[in-house]
């Protein structure tokens, strides 16, 4: 789902706000400027969700500071209100990690009002290589694509050692033990694969779309339903008939949905699901409270193994 669609945009008061900031956090002469760290500091990261901040961290311990924008294991993640603090820490930044492909354009908005030129930007769709089908639009939800995730480890580890020499072998480390945990990932999604490519799938956002594939699974909820709910706008009757067709016909083995965004369609096609006897599996776009990347994730992968039987 777009974070820019319902929170991409900053107001005049919070762009004035974020000027402010900036100004408070230049260099002065006194000491660094900012977006560079002094000698004594750790790196400071800026993410625009909890899911890079904590990635960061997986690989750069204590030897970066984190500050997840959209952080709350329950918001909405297309509430977002920009925050004194967020500018402020943007403003000193020396690395910011954003999901890119119009999911958090928000991010390079603040940024560039915060006047911080010295920060090295990770547009993690860039990295990821995908684009947009013909005629089709991107699934910009690649935190969700392990191989994706895996090229951002990389690209941390070039970026980080970069910005602090002392710490390439901590953060090499780190990416070492982190991609083992993806690559366990990756089989268990293969196995999935092999024991029920092919089973059917609905889904109300394209948000897990990603890990489905991975797993062989195949959606076959209209296009225009899944839409309609990712960019927050009413499911024409016909089609919000035809998705709850498809569980009254039995066409589907399970239902995944994103339970941070629920709505009345949402509600509708959960119950259809669970009142045809349809496994229905539940998913978020941010960390759960208490979970790291690697084990919510896992979750996600045991509910969908356990929903297919």
């Amino acid at each position: 789902m777009h974070i820019r669609r319902r929170a991409g945009f900053l107001s005049a008061g919070a762009l004035s706000l974020v000027m402010a900031v900036a100004a408070c956090g230049s260099s002065n002469g006194d000491g660094p400027a900012a977006g560079s760290p002094s000698a004594a500091a750790t790196l400071s990261v800026v993410a625009s969700t909890n899911v890079y901040g904590d990635i960061v961290k997986q690989i750069a311990g204590d030897r970066v500071t984190i500050t997840s924008i959209i952080n709350a294991p329950d918001a909405d993640p297309h509430s977002y209100e920009a925050n004194s603090r967020t500018q402020l820490e943007l403003s000193k930044a020396n690395v910011v990690i954003e999901n890119g492909g119009g999911y958090d354009d928000f991010v390079d908005t603040m940024l560039k009002a915060a006047g911080n030129s010295d920060a090295k930007v990770l547009d993690v769709v860039d990295i990821s290589g995908k684009r947009a089908s013909a005629g089709g639009e991107l699934n910009e939800h690649v935190w969700y694509d392990f191989p994706t995730v895996e090229k951002l480890v990389t690209e941390l580890v070039t970026v980080l050692s970069a910005k602090d020499p002392a710490g390439a072998a901590t953060f090499s480390a780190g990416a070492a033990a982190f991609t083992r945990k993806l690559r366990q990932m990756e089989s268990t999604a293969a196995a999935v694969k092999a024991a029920h490519n092919g089973a059917a799938a609905a889904i109300t956002e394209p948000v897990p779309l990603y890990l489905l594939e991975a797993c062989g699974l195949v959606d076959k909820t209209p296009e225009e339903f899944s839409e309609a709910i990712e960019e927050g706008t009413d499911v024409p009757a016909g089609v919000l008939s035809a998705t709850l067709d498809l569980f009254a016909r039995k066409q589907i083995s399970l239902l995944v949905y994103n339970e941070q965004t629920a709505g009345a369609e949402t509600e509708q096609v959960v119950a259809a699901a669970r009142s045809n006897n349809v496994a229905v599996v539940p998913v978020t776009e941010t960390l759960p409270a208490g979970q790291d990347y690697v084990s919510w994730m896992t979750g996600n992968l045991a509910r969908i193994q356990k929903a297919l039987g």
